[in-house]
Parts: structure tokens; sequence; C-alpha cells
């Protein structure tokens, strides 16, 4: 019997159900990772979202730029962030979102990263056996942030062949609403993720508004992740549905719409700075006093780090270098969506149209397999998906299957298009392989982006 075997009856029955092995080979990736050189037949990892197209740049500002003052080795202004912090989130925001109403420090709780927000919120909105809808696909990680610990329902929405980034699809939250409370499962929160990750677009404003009405209807928290706010490019290809800008829900008067108190956004410095790291996190609310002062009872378990806030403080501050690097960034990330882009044309690698936000394309290798495996039928299965997703990681490269986001039909995949030229050239000729395409001869290789860019002024990175 092994040691987990031998214990696991000691543990409550919430960690019990945790302590079951993994069935994701990602930690198993993450310890044996491509390196062109040292480790050339190391997994690529396209799954995780993760943007390194700027970490140089990254680096060589931190580095020059952040002398960490004594004050962050104490518990600074308290749980709920550093008054400095605050105010530089407050300023960022009001500069690039126009919100109608302009942000205050007091309306910014500061964590450890968006996961712990959202745990917040669903600790904090809904009690133990409520529900919190959620639309597919969705965000892996939503189900944990949500269900784990609070004991929260998460209430999915399926769309069918409705566009769940339509102001149609609001309808089909209020059915899901509906179906729960017939059950007895009472709806307190619903969670958009705009732009939205996997299908990497963004919610118009006319489906904002539609489903705040929705929200202001049954007295629910509309909460808004808009982690990837800043995360967009330019669309080179024709693409139908048109792609969308981003909208924030900041910037729309609530007034004849919503109870304001019920309107939240979540953002934070790991997408649109590449620094999923820093571990730096924000539940901005301008409402709601009694959410404020309820977390800062619990804030204590998502306090984040003093060191960390100093940089992001350092980060947001510098108005010259954050336009500067977010512009650049959006250049790059155009390039590369663009290469992937030109790639699946050629090799025939159907995917859904319209993307112009996040990292992320979603790719429907089921389709792509079937048509150099004709043999196989005209459906996609379950089973199928599964055998494409083991053909996947015995080509060594790491892909998110859709059934770790909900999707609808089996055969679906998102990958990240996010890092330089040579990794992700290497990455798309193992996925034609793995669904069966002879690939073997390899790109001339290209020189990553590196560091050392001028942005807002800053010096070349020495040493």
């Amino acid at each position: 019997m092994s040691s987990i075997a031998s214990t696991v009856s000691t543990l409550s029955k919430r960690a019990q159900e945790c302590a079951v092995p993994s069935e994701s080979p990602l930690w198993g990736i993450y310890a044996d990772q491509w390196h062109p050189e040292s480790n050339p037949n190391g997994y690529i990892n396209v799954g995780v979202a993760e943007n390194t197209l700027m970490h140089s740049e990254l680096e060589c500002y931190i580095r020059n730029s952040s002398n960490i003052p004594s004050k962050a080795f104490t518990y600074g202004d308290g749980p709920l962030g550093s008054n400095r912090l605050r105010n530089a989130v407050v300023r960022f925001l009001n500069r690039r979102l126009q919100p109608v109403v302009p942000l205050e420090m007091r309306h910014v709780i500061v964590t450890n990263g968006v996961s712990h927000s959202i745990e917040h919120t669903s600790w904090a909105f809904c009690n133990p056996g409520d529900g919190y809808l959620l639309g597919r696909p969705y965000y892996r990680a939503f189900i944990p942030d949500i269900a784990l610990r609070p004991g929260v329902e998460v209430l999915t929405v399926d769309f069918g062949t409705i566009d769940p980034m339509s102001v149609e699809a609001v309808a089909e939250y209020e059915k899901a609403l509906l179906a729960a409370k017939y059950r007895g499962v009472h709806a307190k929160a619903l969670m958009l993720c705009s732009p939205h990750n996997p299908l990497g677009r963004c919610y118009s404003r006319d489906a904002l508004i539609a489903y705040m009405r929705l929200c202001e209807k049954y007295q629910i928290h509309l909460v808004c992740d808009e982690i990837y706010a800043f995360t967009t490019w330019h669309n080179r290809h024709d693409s139908s549905p048109p792609a969308v800008g981003v909208t924030s829900v900041l910037s729309i008067a609530t007034e004849g719409i919503i109870n304001p108190s019920l309107v939240h956004v979540l953002w934070g410095m790991s997408k649109d700075f590449g620094a999923n790291g820093l571990r730096v996190g924000y539940i901005i609310s301008q409402h709601n006093e009694a959410l404020h002062r309820a977390l800062l009872e619990v804030e204590i378990y998502s306090y984040a780090s003093s060191a960390a806030e100093h940089v992001a403080a350092n980060m947001l501050e510098n108005d010259a270098w954050v336009d500067d690097f977010i512009q650049e960034n959006q250049k790059r990330l155009t390039d590369s969506f663009s290469f992937v882009v030109d790639f699946l044309n050629k090799h025939k690698i159907p995917y859904a149209p319209g993307a112009n936000a996040a990292f992320f394309i979603w790719l429907d290798l089921g389709k792509a397999y079937l048509d150099r495996h004709l043999e196989r039928g005209s459906e996609v299965t379950d089973a199928m998906a599964d055998e494409i997703m083991q053909s996947l990681v015995s080509s060594k490269v790491f892909l998110g299957s859709g059934s770790y986001f909900g999707a609808e039909t089996p055969g679906l995949f998102r990958i990240v298009f996010t890092h330089p030229r040579p990794y992700m050239e290497e990455a798309l000729r193992r996925v034609a392989r793995a669904i069966g395409e002879g690939t073997e001869a390899r790109y001339q290789p290209t020189l990553p982006l590196r560091g050392g860019a001028k942005l807002g002024g800053q010096v070349d990175c020495q040493g």
C-alpha cells in the first residue's frame, strides 16, 4: 500500500477528495521542458496561459527600477493591500479604462493573484450550496476557484448553436438559473471572463448591458474577470463574427440598468504584463462597502507580498514605460497570432474565428484528425478526443483539451500562441505530426525576441 493510500483515511472528506492522483500530465511536463539545445526532446508547453513575448523587457525594467524598501519586509498597510499600490492601480485604470465613476483607492482590494480574488467573490456572495453561473466553455480553474473551498455549486450554461458571446446567449443563463432554482439551488452570482478564456474574444457593450439587466432582475452579483483587458491585438485575417474591442463594465453607466453594488471587476498583473509569477491581483468594487469589510477578515489568507506590491506599483506608476510596454506587447501578439493562423490555414486545421484578445486560438483538432484519417468515420467522439490528446502528449507537445474547459463538443483544443517564433514553430510541427500529418522538415529557426528595448526611456539591461 502506498504512503498516500495508507494515510488518506486520516484526512477530512474534502481533503480525501483532493488527494486522488491528478490525471493531468502537466506536472511531468514542467519537469521535462523543451530547450532547442539542452533538451531538444523535452515537452513543448502551449497549454498554459503564459505570455513570454515580453519577458526580457519586463526583466530589464524590474532589474533597473526595483530597489525594495525596508517597509516591504513588514505587513505594510494591512491585508487589503498597500496604499501606494492601490493608488497606482486606480490611477492606471482610470486612465486606460475610463470608468463612468472614477475609481478611488478604497474601491480596490489587493490579493495574491486573481485566483484568490475569484474565490473571495464566491465566499462573499454565496452560501454553501448556492449556485454561481458560468458559461461554457470556461477557464478551467474557475471551477475549483468558485467551488472547492467555498462549497458553492458551479451552474454551467450550455449554448448549443448560439454564439456564447452574443446577446442571445444571455437567455440561456436565465434558463440555467431557473432550472437550478427548481431543484432548490439559488444562483447568487454570475461570472463573465472578458476578454474570454478560451475563446479569445470580447463581449460587446450590448451583451454586457444585457447581463447587467439579468443580474438586476434576479438580484445576483455580476463579476467580470477583466484580467486580459489590455491583451488585445489586430486580427489581420477576415473573420466572422467580426472582432469586437474591449469594453469594461466599469465604463457602462449603471443608472436604470443595475444596482451598482452588484457589479464587480477583477484584474491583475499576470496576463497583461506577462507576470504570472508576480502573484498580484485586484478586486474592484465601487459601491459595496459591506464586501470590503467582510473581506478584511479573510484577506489575511490572500495577503500579497509587499515586495511584489512594490514591483507592481513601480510598473503602474511609470506612464511612459507602461504605455510603450502595452503597445509593443500588442504588436508582438498581432505578429504571433498571424503566424500561427497562417500555419493553421496552410495545413487545413480549423479554428474558431473572431479572436482578437488574450493568448488563445480555439482549434478543432477533431475535424483535422478525421480529415487525415477518413477510415475513422465522420464523427468526433470523446474517446477520439482522448486519443488525440494522448497523441499530442506522445509527440511531446501539450495543449489544453476542450474537456478541461467544458467544451460542448469533443475534439476542441486551446493553443497558447504567446511564445517566441522558434518555440511556436516547434509546437506547430509537433501538433501537425500528432494529428497524422508528415511534417518532419523543420522550419528555419528564427531568433527569439530579446530584451533591452528602451521602453519609456529605460536604459538597456546590463548584467
